[in-house]
């Protein structure tokens, strides 16, 4: 492990409490010694790195303002938080941020006291820090603070408002911290970004509020108006002329702002004011994503999660390998939406704030007018989809598999019960590697196959997630349409063949066994694939059958399956627990089969944040798991 050191001033700062020992004018350059290590961490170590360097003054001002952990931070989005990890007393393990049994890349409730809520996806700061400060409020805790920081485009999002406009309500220390950036992963979209920056660039309304307070105040000094009519004033200018003027006023927050995020002695000093004051607060406050690091400033979404790279040149490493490699699943479905869209005008593509992630962007590029990027709002992607498909488009939705969750009553209200003819691509299916269990998609097959009229399929390679696309586009197959792959590479590098038309339902045979058969779906097959290998050279045969789809299952094959075979293994890189060994124990139910099935997959656990490969090992579905559970069952055969 590389040592790196913190600065002078950094060095002694384990916890805030440390840090509020710091004398005001020093804070400056703490949070100067604090991007440097974080800069010099992340380009050894790897993790996210534009957000949380945009964050850096904010976040020694809230921790040296705040009485935290009693004063409660929420973080949204969480990548925002590794400046909060590294103040909280968690900079002696940073270097595991992301590893495997290591510290979470986001806040975490149980990892420390510090992360006061649990937060991988986006938008629940505000929600979530109203419940909390209305619970100190029924507990007669009224010295308590209640801070949610937003930022990395999570207000896009409908849960913001929602808590927006309930907070607005509620008599509580809450404080709405806007990091605003106008950045997500990718540039944020939408009219509030432009609201916002109306606000930011424009002096009309700010200078206008300023000016009418600093007249109310002269004259309340001088004396000429009393306290009654100067209240009264400032009620009827705040319900009048600013309520109009500003969306958060109209929902009943004190607006403050905007005012320069990277100020750090300012904002000590608004934050502590802020502190006085009773009720909903919103504090707007202007950053820059990547600060400090001018690579990361100038090419914002090349810079949010980069890998490892050289602090003072700025080159990003890459594996270098004398072999092609595979295209990433994302990749593949990037350029095959462009041939499609190509040949069908009626294809149109809905993202939700990840063009860069899920390689929408290509369409975008290509296609403007019909690619999409709706904000970080699933469930806003799902019905606008919907609403494309109820007048003859075929909308192309990529929502990876974990966020798909939260547009989950849109999939079945809106589509699936109209049986409109939308294509689901879920990105990230299975285990998402390092994000951990706030990203990993392990139970889209359950929640996707229990949808009527839905169609549930997983292609085990890059050709056949192009095939599955251009099956899914075809009018005969017009509905409900998923299609899941994981995040990362394929296996085949010449993949840009012709289309093929895949028959729904249907799956297929790759290889004859004796009498133990390997039932998988997707891309484990890979990996099902090579344990099947490696068992045919120690001289036991095992058949080999990729399903393709979920839903419908191709009975066909199945009968053939339970009939010829004694012993079945499934093997999925999802839940156990309703998923594609579910499906297939359902089958033998049906038909009264009395076959033995063991299933491998996700348990019904959380699991924790690593490399796939380790993550596919501790699950026990792994090329080495495969191997050894075949050998178990052929063992019990042999002693029974």
């Amino acid at each position: 492990m590389m040592e790196i050191k913190p600065g002078e001033l950094l060095s002694p700062i384990h916890y805030p409490a440390d840090l509020r020992k710091v004398k005001e004018e020093d804070l400056v350059k703490v949070c100067a010694e604090l991007r440097q290590y974080i800069i010099d961490m992340v380009s050894v170590y790897g993790g996210h790195f534009g957000a949380s360097l945009g964050v850096v003054e904010l976040t020694v001002a809230l921790h040296y303002a705040f009485n935290t952990p009693y004063d409660q931070l929420v973080w949204d989005v969480g990548h925002q938080a590794y400046g909060h990890k590294i103040l909280t007393g968690r900079r002696d393990v940073f270097h595991t941020n992301r590893v495997y049994k290591g510290i979470s890349g986001f806040p975490k409730r149980s990892e420390s006291e510090y992360d006061t809520f649990g937060v991988g996806h986006s938008s629940t700061s505000i929600s979530a820090a109203l419940g909390m400060a209305v619970a100190s409020r029924l507990k007669g805790e009224t010295d308590r603070q209640h801070i949610a920081v937003i930022g990395d485009g999570a207000m896009t999002a409908g849960l913001a408002f929602e808590g927006l406009n309930h907070a607005g309500v509620e008599d509580s220390n809450l404080i709405v911290v806007l990091n605003d950036n106008c950045m997500s992963i990718d540039p944020n979209v939408g009219a509030l970004k432009e609201y916002l920056t109306d606000i930011t660039t424009s002096p009309t309304y700010n200078k206008f509020k300023d000016d009418v307070w600093k007249a109310l105040d002269r004259l309340n000094k001088i004396g000429h108006i009393s306290q009654d009519i100067l209240s009264k004033v400032h009620d009827t200018i705040k319900s009048g002329v600013l309520k109009h003027s500003n969306m958060f006023e109209s929902l009943r927050f004190r607006y403050f702002g905007p005012i320069d995020g990277h100020d750090v002695n300012h904002m000590v000093k608004v934050l502590n004011d802020l502190k006085k004051i009773p009720g909903p607060k919103l504090l707007h406050c202007v950053t820059v994503k990547g600060k400090g690091y001018a690579l990361a400033e100038k090419d914002q979404t090349k810079w949010h999660a980069p890998g490892l790279f050289d602090k003072v040149t700025g080159e990003i490493y890459k594996s270098v390998s004398d072999k092609p490699q595979p295209p990433k699943y994302q990749d593949v479905f990037g350029h095959t939406l462009v041939e499609l869209a190509e040949k069908n005008e009626k294809i149109v593509g809905i993202t939700p704030a990840m063009p860069s992630g899920s390689s929408m962007n290509i369409m975008m590029k290509a296609m403007p007018k019909r690619a999409f990027d709706v904000g970080i709002a699933e469930q806003h992607a799902v019905t606008f989809s919907a609403g494309l498909a109820t007048q003859g488009l075929i909308p192309f939705c990529n929502i990876y598999s974990s966020f798909m969750q939260r547009a989950y009553d849109q999939v079945v209200h809106d589509v699936a019960l109209q049986k409109l003819h939308v294509i689901f691509c879920m990105d990230r299916a299975g285990l998402a590697g390092a994000d951990g269990p706030t990203h990993h998609g392990m139970i889209d097959i359950p929640y996707m196959r229990c949808v009527p009229n839905m169609v549930v399929s997983a292609p085990m390679n890059e050709e056949e997630l192009r095939n599955l696309m251009y099956t899914a586009t075809l009018e005969k197959n017009a509905g409900p349409f998923s299609i899941r792959y994981p995040r990362g590479n394929g296996v085949i590098p010449e993949w840009k063949t012709p289309f093929k038309e895949l028959e729904i339902g249907k799956g297929r045979k790759l290889r004859d066994g004796d009498e133990l058969a390997l039932l998988t779906i997707g891309h484990i097959g890979n990996i099902a694939a090579q344990a099947a290998n490696q068992l045919s050279e120690e001289g036991i045969s095992v058949g080999h059958y990729d399903l393709r789809f979920v839903k419908p299952l191709d009975e066909e094959m199945l009968h053939e399956v339970f009939t010829n075979y004694k012993k079945i293994v499934t093997v999925e890189d999802g839940t156990v627990v309703g998923g594609t060994g579910s499906a297939v124990l359902e089958f033998m139910a049906k038909y009264g089969y009395h076959t033995q099935v063991k299933m491998l997959g996700m348990p019904d656990a959380v699991i924790e944040h690593g490399e796939q490969k380790e993550l596919y090992a501790e699950c026990g579905f792994d090329a080495t798991a495969i191997m050894q559970t075949v050998k178990q069952l052929i063992v019990e055969r042999v002693s029974a």
